[in-house]
């Protein structure tokens, strides 16, 4: 009789799935080469519209691809030659000098066991060919980078570099790295090891809430787990919630900040849509299906990007190799 029940719960999950109605993108981007995997948005001061998407390809020959609001590649912005780059993440304001700050995108590249930074929109590298990841770990698997997300301390105004991995141990599977100036250049330290794991998959989807200095991330048949950003503050977990609206994985995450709320939005990778929670509360608000198959990496901005999105963007991976744009009006997160 109980496994008779299960099996019926199942059928309805997929049923009311199935129901939710599709919301159609407005710009599906052009092809990569193998396997899209993350995004993250670049938003260009001096004009909007001419804002880029960067992209994962997760391969041996994999890249970090540049597209335009249009979805078309940017050749002389895209990063080639990469062992699998995984995750991608960006951030505003790194200073080079006291008179000099640029934009960075950070990236894992699994096959090198290292993660690379650079200088955005110029796309130099900052990092004298990568940073040595999880140096100190007794196991292969446990040196393989593929979560990453910065963190810009309001407090302190360092820049941080948070690390997941391909498998790890049950506490402390997150390293987070300051990115560190000298007279040599750019340099990683190792400040803090964090994060809870429950053995049931990995941990790859890394998000962080700048403004209130909160990282989140996905223990993928487990819960979103939600810590503090700041090294100074506990390693003790806030709270681990989000376990009763997912089909299997808990992927990509994504905070939609507008001011007076901000949402999270969240892969439900089997389920082919994405769960809406309020921040603040961590309360489940609805589901979307906004079109993507098996969806890994996200990334949202409230920022109007001219008239393509005048609403702001959320950008979502495809299994296509590919990746949906979508008008973030359309996802209706202010009902």
């Amino acid at each position: 009789m109980k496994k008779n029940l299960i099996v019926l719960v199942g059928l309805l999950l997929v049923s009311c799935t199935k129901t939710l109605p599709v919301i159609d993108p407005d710009v599906i981007t052009e092809k990569t080469l193998h396997d899209t995997d993350d995004p993250a948005i670049w938003i260009n001061p001096n004009d909007a519209s001419q804002s880029i998407v960067f992209g994962t390809d997760k391969n041996t020959e994999g890249a970090i691809y540049a597209f335009d609001l249009n979805g078309k590649i940017i050749e002389d912005k895209t990063i080639r030659g990469l062992l699998r780059p995984n995750n991608v993440d960006l951030e505003y304001g790194f200073k080079l000098n006291d008179s000099t700050e640029v934009d960075i995108i950070a990236f894992t590249e699994r096959e090198r066991q290292q993660i690379r930074v650079f200088s955005v929109p110029d796309m130099k590298p900052l990092d004298n060919g990568g940073f040595k990841v999880f140096e100190d770990a007794k196991l292969p698997e446990h040196k393989l980078p593929m979560g990453i997300a910065l963190y810009k301390s309001p407090e302190t105004e360092k820049m941080y570099a948070i690390v997941g991995r391909k498998s790890g141990p049950k506490y402390g599977y997150l390293y987070q790295y300051e990115l560190v100036l000298d007279s040599l250049g750019v340099k990683t330290k190792l400040v803090r090891q964090f994060g809870e794991f429950s053995e049931k998959k990995e941990i790859e989807a890394i998000a962080v809430d700048d403004k209130n200095g909160i990282v989140y991330y996905s223990d993928e048949m487990h819960c979103i787990r939600k810590y503090y950003a700041e090294p100074s503050k506990t390693v003790n977990e806030i709270y681990c919630f989000g376990e009763d609206y997912f089909r299997r994985d808990i992927e990509g995450i994504a905070i939609a900040d507008y001011g007076d709320a901000s949402y999270l939005i969240v892969s439900n990778q089997q389920a082919n849509t994405f769960c809406v929670f309020n921040v603040e509360t961590n309360a489940f608000i609805k589901e979307i299906n906004l079109g993507t198959l098996q969806t890994d990496g996200c990334d949202v901005t409230t920022v109007p990007l001219g008239e393509t999105f005048p609403n702001g963007l959320f950008v979502s991976m495809n299994d296509e190799k590919n990746f949906f744009f979508h008008d973030l009006a359309k996802l209706e997160l202010q009902e």
